[in-house]
């Protein structure tokens, strides 16, 4: 199964050029094959967005595209992360860290509590605090 960061949902449905054709062939091949999931952060995130989610959430089950809850032990390695982020935000002298990112913390650590491949293009930040989930990146895709 591959986890699909909220990049990827948004690079399918409003992306351009390349992006959007990545994201999209990425999506398909994975529900064809592994089988691919968002989960409520995804969703949150998107219902934030400028479409209605609603119409993304029905997108998604339409394209074979599980949703999912996170189970409550997801919170101790997101934690866990977030903390080691926090940090080293201060040591880099960048003051306290910004709570934005903290979803993203969630959704690397369903994918590693569960084992999964996450698909993403911002692989910087889940490489360093989430060493053990493989990603997948849609520039590679083709």
């Amino acid at each position: 199964m591959i986890l699909l960061d909220t990049n990827v949902i948004v690079d399918a449905h409003y992306g351009v050029g390349d992006h959007r054709v990545r994201a999209m062939n990425l999506i398909s091949s994975a529900v064809n094959d592994t089988g691919a999931a968002i989960n409520c952060m995804t969703l949150a995130e998107l219902y934030a967005g400028p479409r209605r989610g609603e119409d993304i959430e029905e997108d998604m089950r339409r394209a074979g595209v599980a949703i999912l809850d996170v189970p409550i032990a997801t919170a101790t390695i997101c934690g866990r992360a977030y903390r080691r982020y926090r940090l080293a935000h201060r040591r880099l002298g960048g003051g306290e860290a910004p709570s934005m990112p903290l979803p993203d913390f969630f959704i690397g650590a369903h994918a590693e509590l569960l084992g999964w491949k996450l698909a993403t293009r911002d692989v910087e930040r889940y490489r360093i605090y989430f060493p053990a989930v493989e990603l997948i990146e849609p520039a590679t895709v083709s």
